[in-house]
């Protein structure tokens, strides 16, 4: 068999090598646009490590082995207890100098993982364009955008995002960031990178699957993929030309995240970690957060689904949960060991899961799956913790820093956020001698005070409001 007209051979030639040449059924009734699509989309795929990823029963054996991996989960061994914290505040007033020192320099940059749709929120457009304010119905977005501004403003040195879109986001968060002249952030202060995707196969047969005749069936490579993607679009070379060597990551969807908090930078640096996570007690050991622990004296996150519930469930001899440390998904990287793993791709595995993908069958009809029919291949940021020479595990408190919206409704949804955000803003005020009205709704934008020390050097003790509160640049 040859090559259909107008496909150039020798990639035709590697289509047959791995049995996928039935992406090209329909060559020849496609425009030439659509060719030009599906050409693009061929030429982006690693048959061969595609070939290698898929296996039958591979899966199965993965969990097989997450879950025996969990039988030998011990507690993380440095940690840093929130109760530890609070009844040494030398210690803490010293790491936040040393984080300050940090930002003063210039040597931080903040990563935001932006690649989600609002979807589960019944919202139609990136997750961080979501209006959660209190009073203003400010975004996700501008909410962390103006903390980080107003922490780069206290440290007198600009602090660059760099932002993971995705194809479902990445167009539609671009020009909102331009409606918004970038929310006050200089253009050589912003870099959008997307993320990068890879084609779901068949489970059955290992054939890549086409959405549409033109159209291959594809999906985020995970929030693992982001360090291919900061390689690939050359943000590592811009963080090395701006002297930043330690990144502040972070998910778009918790409009209470401490952007760069320097306490936390500054354990980091003096614990002279690759990595350092975040983490807060699990409400319960069926709470739907992966753990942090120790694995043969390695600290790694195991997921909540390939944790066993008779394991999830220990308690110490204190009657406490042996795997309490819930991963919040806020970490400090070294730039120079993200380098490293980007660059030795065998280091971050890939992760199997079974999906129901919509697809054109061999006639070319649609067909909608009732049960999983595909596997997607995705890599999960924190599998590069076990590569790490030493993690620091951070204990925060939920309430103040860890209110993501993920549920339309119940816990961890917009109605717990804006619960979250009012009793932080009106506490901020009490703690100024302030009298608030009964169920006052407050909202504080992060450029007049980023914490409750910059509000007490702002606010008078006499001062009055009447509800809704909003206090604003």
């Amino acid at each position: 068999m040859t090559a259909p007209a107008s496909f150039p051979e020798d990639l035709y030639q590697t289509l047959a090598g791995f049995q996928q040449t039935h992406l090209l059924t329909w060559w020849n009734d496609l425009s030439e646009p659509d060719q030009s699509k599906l050409l693009a989309q061929i030429q982006a795929i690693n048959f061969a490590q595609i070939q290698r990823l898929y296996a039958p029963g591979e899966a199965t054996q993965k969990t097989e082995s997450a879950a025996q991996k969990a039988e030998r989960a011990t507690r993380p061994a440095t940690v840093v207890r929130l109760e530890e914290r609070s009844s040494s505040p030398t210690e803490s007033d010293k790491a936040t100098e040393q984080g300050r020192k940090l930002l003063e320099a210039g040597r931080v940059g903040a990563i935001l993982v932006a690649g989600g749709q609002g979807s589960r929120l019944g919202f139609s457009h990136p997750k961080g364009m979501y209006p959660i304010g209190p009073v203003k119905q400010t975004s996700l977005f501008q909410i962390l955008v103006e903390q980080l501004r107003a922490r780069a403003r206290q440290a007198g040195k600009p602090i660059c995002y760099f932002i993971m879109t995705s194809d479902a986001t990445h167009d539609e968060t671009v020009e909102y960031f331009q409606q918004h002249q970038n929310f006050g952030l200089a253009d050589d202060e912003l870099y959008f990178f997307k993320q990068g995707t890879m084609p779901a196969v068949d489970a059955d047969s290992g054939q890549i699957l086409l959405e549409e005749k033109h159209r291959i069936a594809v999906s985020p490579d995970g929030h693992g993929g982001m360090l291919a993607a900061l390689k690939n679009n050359g943000m590592f070379e811009v963080m090395q030309k701006k002297g930043i060597d330690t990144l502040y990551y972070h998910q778009v969807d918790n409009p209470t995240a401490i952007v760069c908090d320097p306490e936390f930078l500054g354990y980091h640096d003096h614990a002279n970690a690759d990595v350092s996570v975040k983490v807060v007690s699990k409400r319960s050991p069926d709470e739907k957060m992966g753990i942090v622990c120790d694995v043969d004296q390695k600290t790694q996150i195991i997921e909540y689904s390939d944790l066993p519930d008779h394991i999830a469930a220990q308690t110490d001899d204190d009657g406490n949960l042996l795997h309490w440390a819930g991963s919040t998904a806020i970490h400090i990287f070294n730039r120079d060991f993200l380098e490293q793993i980007a660059n030795d791709d065998a280091r971050l595995p890939f992760h199997q899961a079974n999906k129901k993908v919509p697809h054109i069958d061999a006639s070319g009809s649609q067909v909608a799956p009732e049960k999983p029919n595909a596997i997607k291949f995705e890599r999960f940021i924190f599998d590069v913790l076990p590569e790490a020479d030493t993690v620091l595990v951070y204990e925060i408190d939920r309430q103040r820093e860890f209110n993501p919206v993920k549920n339309a409704e119940g816990q961890d949804s917009p109605e717990t956020a804006h619960e979250a955000l009012i009793r932080i803003f009106s506490g901020w005020l009490k703690s100024c001698g302030v009298t608030l009205p009964a169920e006052a709704t407050v909202e504080i934008s992060p450029l007049f005070a980023v914490d409750e020390t910059e509000l007490k050097q702002k606010i008078s003790a006499d001062a009055e409001f009447t509800s809704p509160v909003y206090l604003g640049e």
